[in-house]
């Protein structure tokens, strides 16, 4: 969920700061709120891995080298 709103897992850091900050959502409730904010559904519609996402565009890329 937090790749498709675009966020940089290298910033979640200030976004998990709920000891210090306690007023905050833990991140994974506010990166649920956020998705439905802006999705307005609850979770993706198609969850995969990066694995899966990588080996799925490897494929692509080679059947388009490849002609089929």
């Amino acid at each position: 969920m937090a790749r498709e709103l675009g966020l940089n897992p290298r910033k979640f850091g200030s976004l998990a700061n709920t000891k210090q900050e306690p007023w905050k959502l833990p991140l994974p409730d506010f990166i649920e709120e956020l998705y439905f904010k802006h999705f307005k559904k609850n979770q993706p519609d198609n969850v995969q891995s990066i694995e899966q996402m990588v080996s799925e565009y490897n494929k692509k890329k080679k059947s388009a080298e490849t002609g089929d």
